[in-house]
């Protein structure tokens, strides 16, 4: 029972108060700064590996990628789900190679305009702000209306992108510095004769590039032309 002359509600008025203090501070600190630029993406690093996981529409793919700009090469190695494992080697001079090394000995290979992604590729994408995705808080940025990136907000490592067709990356490892051998990039020698049929690959896709023309390539060849202004067409 409260003593004469003790007012009960004293102890209720700063418990009030305390809480008004906790709100107001945690308002002030969570205002965002209109004069605060946007960040940007972190430029690839100049050699990397990484292992990917496709997703499209419930087809799987486990990618195998090699990136290495110092020497002018990119690989991805494509392990369908419970399928074969399509290689797809691309160079700067824009020259890719799509081939099997089982016994069907298959082959195709194309000449783009343009080479393999600079590093820099994300330079003036749009920023989309911050979302969580595979369990990560991550920055977002989308290209061209080609592909969205997401990269996490605290490692600065891409966790996850998507192409504008639906298909999905999600990135399970990120080696920075990794190189693969050298005797790895060298595509069979039945690459370079007539006799080899061309391995099974998804229907190209028409991609717009500066240069103004049309190349009918795969998501991850259109994904070379990032470092010129480029424009998606359906």
């Amino acid at each position: 029972m409260a003593s004469a002359g003790q007012n009960p509600m004293k102890p209720m008025h700063k418990i009030t108060l305390f809480l008004l203090l906790i709100l107001t501070f945690s308002l002030h600190f969570g205002e965002s700064n209109p004069d605060q630029e946007d960040p940007t993406p972190t430029p690839w690093p100049l050699q990397f590996h990484s292992i990917l996981v496709m997703n499209y529409s419930g087809i799987l793919q486990v990618i195998d990628l090699w990136y290495d700009w110092p020497n002018g090469r990119n690989f991805n190695i494509i392990q369908h789900q419970l399928g074969n494992v399509l290689h797809d080697l691309e160079w700067n001079n824009g020259t890719s190679f799509w081939y099997t090394l089982d016994s069907s000995r298959t082959c195709s290979s194309t000449q783009l305009e343009v080479g393999i992604l600079r590093p820099n590729w994300l330079n003036e994408a749009t920023y989309l702000g911050q979302r969580s995705v595979d369990g990560f808080l991550c920055n977002v940025w989308e290209k061209v209306d080609f592909i969205t990136y997401f990269e996490d907000v605290v490692t600065k490592r891409p966790v996850h992108w998507v192409f504008y067709t639906g298909r999905e990356a999600h990135v399970m490892t990120f080696e920075v510095g990794a190189v693969l051998e050298d005797s790895k990039w060298q595509a069979p020698v039945y690459c370079f004769d007539n006799t080899t049929k061309p391995p099974l690959i998804p229907p190209p896709t028409a991609c717009w590039t500066a240069f103004s023309k049309v190349l009918l390539c795969y998501e991850f060849s259109c994904f070379h032309i990032y470092f010129t202004p480029a424009v998606v067409m359906n």
